[in-house]
């Protein structure tokens, strides 16, 4: 894919993730993430509108890949956290909430 068609749908996917239509956005930014398998921003993007679209289990690969990837990304295991506690499972996010915080970064 040609970069303008990647620019032209980051700007899409992040216009929909601004007005909350966070299944389209999380399209969106799927495809990318695809096309730029190694751009984190693309993969955050990509976790918060999973996350916020109620898609615990993709945010939470998504999220377990960033963290893998880049251990040292503090709202990924931020949002790793709050996605673990969302879905019911606050003894296994607590571990990365205590990275998080570790690195500066709180609730």
């Amino acid at each position: 894919m040609m970069a303008e068609d990647l620019t032209r749908i980051y700007d899409r996917a992040t216009f929909l993730f601004d007005n909350k239509e966070f299944v389209k956005a999380a399209e969106l930014f799927a495809q990318l993430a695809q096309e730029e398998p190694d751009h984190l921003e693309v993969r955050m993007w990509l976790a918060r509108a999973y996350y916020h679209s109620a898609q615990l289990g993709r945010a939470e690969e998504v999220l377990e890949a960033v963290v893998d990837r880049w251990p040292s990304e503090a709202y990924a295991h931020l949002l790793l956290a709050r996605t673990l506690q969302r879905a019911g499972r606050a003894d296994e996010g607590r571990q990365h909430l205590k990275i998080a915080e570790a690195m500066g970064l709180t609730e």
